[in-house]
């Protein structure tokens, strides 16, 4: 029958119209500044480091491999070396670009250190144009308890994981 795509979808557009009056936790507006949802679990928006303890127990080992897997080519990482020229495993510059990072999250399956999980920010507007696009490693950097606190289902897996790896 032609139009039965039309019909179906005006039966849907009817259902929420009468549904909007009579569930009142139905079609709301959130009323944002003042009002704010919490992101699900699941929520991606932009990608961080991890580290344990303090900062010196960053995961990361700068083994580049999310930087060669990045799609949209977002991501700068600089090994550090010691002064005989020896690498030294951590990075000494990781950069992430979020002005052109699609959110993928393709690093976050590619390392194999679990160092780089994605977080729930999304409020990152700025009156700067081009230096607060650019996130640094001490931008980036962000606690385990940080992790645990976002994501508690994920990150009790990982922990898990982790320790086990350890044993």
């Amino acid at each position: 029958m032609i139009g039965k795509g039309i019909i179906k979808g005006m039966a849907v557009t009817a259902k929420n119209f009468a549904g909007s009056y009579f569930v009142k936790e139905r079609l709301t507006t959130v009323q944002y500044p003042e009002e704010r949802i919490e992101p699900e679990e699941n929520y991606r928006n932009f990608p961080f480091l991890v580290y344990d303890g303090d900062m010196e127990g960053l995961r990361c080992t700068a083994c580049k491999i999310c930087e060669k897997s990045c799609p949209p080519q977002c991501i700068y990482i600089v090994m550090e070396r010691d002064e005989n020229g020896k690498p030294l495993k951590r990075p000494k510059v990781f950069d992430i670009d979020i002005s052109v990072c699609m959110s993928c999250q393709i690093c976050v399956e590619v390392c194999p250190f679990e160092s780089i999980k994605m977080d729930k920010e999304f409020e990152l507007s700025t009156r700067e144009r081009f230096d607060k696009l650019l996130l640094r490693l001490e931008d980036l950097s962000k606690s385990n308890e940080y992790y645990r606190k976002i994501r508690p289902t994920e990150s009790a897996e990982v922990d898990a994981r982790l320790a086990k790896k350890k044993k």
